[in-house]
């Protein structure tokens, strides 16, 4: 019934006035997957080269997958720790975060992509595609180093209506495909992608205290109902309730359990103790950024707490 609604009143033109208290039906709402800090180590554990330094980005910064892939080497400003993403989800542009954890392995990752350009200008290539009208107004534009792609593809392609060699971004498949290896990889019992990154990070932040209008824009939500998904999915709620067999249920303590005591230590597990101090909200005034201020203040991205707890070799040669 309501597509023949929407024949008449889009295609046709014609206004069905008996039909206005039409129901329509309602999309239904999932909860989103997230991991927590201790599983998206273990996934990052298991990537190496351009997809790493990408679910980095996914994690750290709340990108989604194609904004991260059509990153320009323009967008990302090393100076002021931020990343500007074009032409979003919705046609709309934000400003986002550098997280410090990615900043060096990036800047060397940039380096290699410059010589890789100059390697295609000597060939004749160093072309890319560039949006809308620009390639008409700027000719030249497509050569310059910064509209180049900060994970250029391996091979290049000839654009068959100008003739050009260039080169596209990385696909985004590639990502895709080594996430879900790493996820098999680390024998987590999620469904976990690609956009689980961002879920997660969302999740993160909440987790910090920070405040839930700060992760809408850093999201690009234009509706804070959006981003307000993310609150039901926290270490709260079902969490926080202790459960009546603790004291019911001989051998149980009935203390409750507070990460980082004595008590917990002596009576959980070394799996609940190591989640506990991993999920542990850090204090606002712990995360300060040390790096210089961006519009989002103190605000600091979560992927901190994997650079803190584990240090990366440098393996994107």
């Amino acid at each position: 019934m309501n597509a023949l609604l929407f024949l008449y009143r889009e295609i046709l033109g014609v206004e069905l006035p008996w039909l206005d208290g039409l129901v329509r039906a309602k999309r239904p709402q999932h909860l989103p997957t997230v991991l927590t800090r201790e599983e998206v180590r273990t996934v990052l554990e298991q990537l190496d080269r351009a997809p790493r330094l990408m679910a980095l980005l996914l994690y750290g910064a709340g990108l989604r997958l194609l904004e991260c892939c059509r990153l320009r080497i323009k967008d990302v400003d090393f100076a002021t720790n931020q990343i500007t993403i074009r032409d979003g989800k919705g046609s709309k542009d934000r400003v986002t975060m550098l997280p410090s954890a990615v900043k060096i392995d990036l800047a060397r990752h940039v380096e290699r992509a410059r010589a890789l350009h100059q390697r295609d200008l000597a060939a004749g290539a160093g072309w890319v595609e560039l949006p809308w009208a620009l390639g008409r107004k700027y000719p030249n534009a497509g050569r310059e180093w910064a509209w180049q792609w900060v994970f250029p593809a391996t091979r290049l392609y000839v654009d068959p209506s100008t003739g050009q060699r260039r080169r596209h971004h990385l696909h985004e498949s590639v990502v895709q495909r080594a996430v879900r290896e790493a996820v098999l990889k680390a024998g987590l019992a999620k469904k976990a992608t690609c956009h689980t990154l961002r879920h997660s990070f969302a999740t993160h932040l909440l987790e910090d205290g920070h405040d839930i209008r700060t992760v809408q824009e850093l999201l690009g939500h234009q509706d804070v109902s959006t981003t307000m998904i993310y609150t039901h999915v926290l270490n709260r709620g079902p969490a926080a309730v202790r459960s009546p067999a603790r004291s019911s249920v001989p051998g149980m303590s009935a203390t409750l359990y507070r990460p980082g005591s004595q008590d917990s230590k002596a009576n959980t597990s070394p799996a609940v103790r190591r989640y506990s101090v991993i999920l542990r909200p850090e204090s606002a005034r712990h995360a300060t950024m040390a790096t210089r201020a961006t519009p989002h203040g103190s605000l600091r991205s979560p992927c901190y707490v994997v650079q803190d707890r584990y240090s990366y070799p440098d393996r994107l040669q």
